[in-house]
């Protein structure tokens, strides 16, 4: 058993009609049939979306996506209308909200990796294959791969784990043309994220993206880049062979499965609430990677 500790009842706007709560994300609809995506404070850890906020991380997500969209937009059109608030929303939503086209989206997480880490790991140790793709003898963890993989995932739903499929399974579910689409769209996005990460001193070890269809063509959706969505490391402390520094809630999850916590994973009891210190520390490591990527400062 997983899934939010405390479910929010999301705020009600004239105007807009209430569609979904998200891990992170609010998604209505206006007047207009465009959607309206609002970034949260919440974080996950474990399928757990936990009882503490992390302040000002729906503004550093939001605000992330757009800088990276607009570094992508040669290569694909994102879903963006407008960042303008909807008439009647409250205050706070100013900074994290994006009006969207509404798409027909794809139902696959289009993970590439540059770097060998996560279940990507797991599933390497076991058969030196990830995603049914064969790799060479020797990776270890924080291993650079000899070139970035399309290594495709299932969505799920809240509290339940997203699912590596091979490429074989997305051309069967979506068709052959379309997981060609996805796959080039995911590596050259992924390429031009990590070559614009690497001058800055970051290392993007994997993300994921998704995609929709609109009436021209393939567009990229949700978030794109960001701690939530992507695996960032520090250059130079980069050494493969152990797990790596992140920008991400690593913090979180280390207090978690610590003693102080109290909390035992395997059990279906709920996570407590985090501690003040683990708050302010996540919300540095969200900050400094939104500043280091960007060159500008929070504020």
């Amino acid at each position: 058993m997983s899934g939010f500790v405390e479910k929010p009842e999301p705020i009600q706007v004239p105007g807009l009609v209430h569609l979904h709560t998200g891990k992170v994300r609010e998604l209505y609809r206006n007047e207009a049939g465009d959607l309206v995506m609002v970034a949260s404070d919440r974080i996950s850890a474990y399928d757990w979306v936990l009882p503490t906020e992390i302040p000002d991380k729906g503004r550093v997500l939001t605000q992330l996506s757009l800088w990276w969209f607009d570094q992508l937009a040669d290569l694909l059109p994102n879903h963006v209308l407008s960042t303008e608030l909807p008439a009647g929303a409250p205050a706070d939503w100013a900074g994290r909200t994006l009006v969207c086209k509404s798409l027909n989206m794809v139902p696959v997480e289009c993970v590439a990796r540059g770097y060998l880490t996560g279940s990507g790991l797991t599933e390497y140790n076991e058969s030196r294959t990830v995603c049914g793709l064969a790799l060479p003898e020797g990776l270890v963890d924080g291993s650079e791969l000899p070139a970035p993989i399309f290594t495709p995932a299932t969505k799920a739903a809240v509290g339940e784990h997203d699912e590596n499929v091979s490429y074989e399974e997305v051309a069967r579910q979506v068709g052959a043309e379309t997981a060609a689409q996805l796959r080039q769209a995911t590596l050259a996005a992924y390429s031009r994220a990590r070559d614009i990460a690497r001058d800055r001193g970051i290392l993007l070890a994997d993300t994921k993206f998704e995609f929709g269809f609109d009436g021209e063509g393939l567009v990229i959706a949700d978030e794109v880049l960001t701690p939530d969505s992507s695996r960032f490391w520090p250059a130079e402390q980069w050494e493969p062979g152990r797990a790596q520094a992140s920008y991400d809630k690593q913090f979180v999850r280390d207090w978690l499965t610590s003693a102080e916590s109290g909390w035992d994973r395997k059990s279906e009891q709920p996570p407590p609430p985090l501690p003040q210190q683990v708050v302010d520390a996540t919300r540095a490591k969200y900050v400094e990677a939104y500043e280091r990527l960007t060159g500008t400062a929070w504020n």
